[in-house]
């Protein structure tokens, strides 16, 4: 595949385990129980040096709950010998003594851990009592270790009233940056839950106006909040949005070695198994992530077509456009499109 800006090796989300110690009613994987095919120490390794082969630059761990697996510590040593950053998501709900020393040893790059609310919501949103402390514990306990955190907030109905108060937690009584992501309805995460039009719009003022008190290095939106808003400025840390990244610069594994552009994608986005098929023959096949390599304007979805973005933007995030309206090309949280409904009215 030809390289250029748009079609660059740059990150993976890497799911190396389903098994997780909490019950979070966002979670996209439904994690619990470990699968019981998933990869084995050697195949991880040997993805780890495909990836690098390839050219991607950082990998982000995650799970269910990545310290669950017993060889997480080698999948990260495979990870940066080959030269590669390395970041890992976690709940936090751990003896920081038990897993901080293991990261700096390792040196890790970044270490993001979900915080969803206050006390009584996360810890409802977790399934977990408790978990809240747990995750209070172990960020504090990190950064005084000196390690990147990363608080991460995945914003839905039941948290969507406290994010001024949970901003001035990790902003100011915790002194941390800030990421804020929506949820979408897959795995566990129920519809009705899902914000509305309205509210994913009002979401976009609130980090506006927080990255204007702020910073903007210190609150970032997700990748994929908002497009061409003639309102709210770019809100995420990519410069400009030249339509969905998956499979152009970004790609998902999960831990059966299954390849997507995009982790969340639904199954029949699956291009091939590590198993079966080298990642570097997957990504460098001319018919893989066809979706979004080989984007058209006839492509685009009936709230896209008409737009005067369309070429530019390809219709937002893909998957929000697939599982919140059954397109592609389709997203429905376009900030520009709702900004000409309100100005309509």
């Amino acid at each position: 595949m030809a390289e250029t800006d748009d079609y660059k090796p740059s990150q993976v989300v890497w799911e190396i385990t389903l098994k997780c110690n909490l019950k979070c009613m966002h979670c996209g994987s439904s994690a619990g129980l470990e699968r019981g095919d998933e990869l084995t120490t050697e195949e991880s390794k040997k993805v780890c040096k495909q990836l690098a082969e390839i050219g991607f630059r950082g990998i982000g761990l995650m799970g269910g709950e990545m310290f669950l697996r017993k060889d997480w510590e080698i999948i990260v040593k495979e990870i940066k010998d080959q030269g590669m950053a390395v970041s890992t998501v976690t709940n936090g709900y751990f003896k920081p003594e038990k897993i901080i020393p293991k990261l700096l040893k390792l040196e890790v790059d970044c270490v993001t851990v979900g915080f969803d609310g206050t006390e009584e919501i996360h810890d409802e949103i977790r399934g977990v009592k408790g978990a809240y402390k747990k995750s209070l514990e172990f960020m504090r306990a990190a950064k005084k270790e000196g390690l990147l955190i990363n608080p991460i907030t995945t914003v839905h109905k039941k948290n969507f009233h406290v994010l001024n108060e949970l901003g001035k937690i990790i902003l100011e009584d915790e002194g941390l940056d800030w990421q804020i992501q929506t949820a979408v309805p897959i795995g566990r995460f129920p519809e009705k839950l899902k914000l509305s039009e309205e509210e994913v719009y009002a979401l976009g003022l609130f980090i506006a106006n927080f990255q204007k008190k702020y910073s903007k290095d210190r609150v970032i939106g997700s990748h994929s909040l908002g497009f061409y808003s003639e309102k709210i400025p770019n809100l995420s840390f990519y410069p400009e949005w030249k339509g969905c990244y998956a499979g152009k610069s970004v790609l998902g594994i999960n831990s059966r070695g299954d390849i997507r552009g995009c982790e969340i994608l639904p199954d029949e986005y699956i291009e091939g198994n590590v198993r079966d098929r080298s990642i570097v023959d997957i990504w460098n096949d001319p018919n893989a992530f066809s979706y979004n390599r080989n984007f058209k304007k006839e492509d685009l979805g009936p709230l896209c077509k008409d737009c005067k973005h369309a070429l530019k933007c390809k219709g937002g995030c893909m998957c929000r456009s697939v599982l919140l309206t059954g397109h592609e090309h389709n997203d429905p949280n376009c900030f520009y499109r709702t900004e000409q409904k309100f100005s309509s009215k």
